[in-house]
């Protein structure tokens, strides 16, 4: 049982490895690539630490050295895989699990026609009538973001600010005050879709946003995250 412990955490951690590679690589889907690496890290890192216990329990006493050792190392890595999983996931345990949100409820920005957009084809890209209670509860907090400015003056920072943040630009109308852009995660590759809207507001202009995510049924605040990201780095280019 000692021995098993540390080849039992490796292969966990060669499986969560193989879905972050996968995913990064292209060669699986964002959520696939996702489900091998938390089936690997988070059940394969469970399973090693039980077993990992088990192998103390009977190296206890001095029995076996060596067994104790095996048996520790594969608890030090078993442990280290379900905090990788763990860590990240305990910090937006509070998010609703809801994937679409936006600064107007009441008059959502609505994303650019599947015929600008290709991506959106087959995709409903509607704003669900039921997150918006969810997103009253549990993100008060947003509101459209309100500045000085022309809309065609705002439109050109904002343009800039979102490409600053690595955004890439998929439509965009200067006339009507709206643009689309995707935002790519760093390791699964993630593709959450971007829709923001600026208006005349008085002797000013107000920007609403919308962040929409592609897979999986919760963002783990991801998108309200990212509204406010784009909100806060506005203002201080400003």
């Amino acid at each position: 049982m000692a021995a098993a412990a540390p080849i039992l955490s490796l292969v966990a951690g060669l499986v969560a490895l193989l879905g972050v590679a996968g995913a990064f690589l292209g060669l699986l889907s964002p959520l696939m690539g996702f489900q091998l690496f938390a089936a690997g890290a988070l059940l394969g890192g469970l399973l090693s630490v039980v077993v990992s216990l088990v192998g103390l329990l009977l190296s206890r006493g001095g029995r076996d050295p060596e067994g104790r050792t095996k048996s520790l190392t594969g608890l030090a890595i078993g442990l280290g895989l379900v905090i990788v999983v763990l860590g990240p996931a305990s910090t937006a345990v509070d998010a609703p699990p809801i994937n679409d949100i936006t600064t107007d409820l009441e008059n959502p920005p609505a994303f650019t026609s599947s015929l600008v957009v290709p991506d959106y084809v087959g995709r409903n890209m509607n704003y669900p009538e039921e997150f918006k209670s969810q997103v009253r509860e549990s993100y008060p907090d947003l509101a459209p973001l309100r500045v000085a400015g022309s809309p065609e003056d705002v439109f050109a920072m904002a343009i800039d600010v979102a490409e600053s943040m690595g955004w890439e630009i998929v439509a965009r109308s200067e006339s009507q005050g709206i643009f689309d852009a995707q935002d790519v995660s760093s390791i699964f590759r993630f593709v959450d879709d971007i829709t923001v809207r600026i208006k005349a507001d008085g002797a000013g202009t107000r920007i609403d946003m919308r962040s929409k995510s592609r897979d999986g049924k919760s963002d783990l605040g991801a998108n309200a995250a990212r509204i406010r990201a784009f909100f806060e780095r506005f203002i201080e280019s400003n």
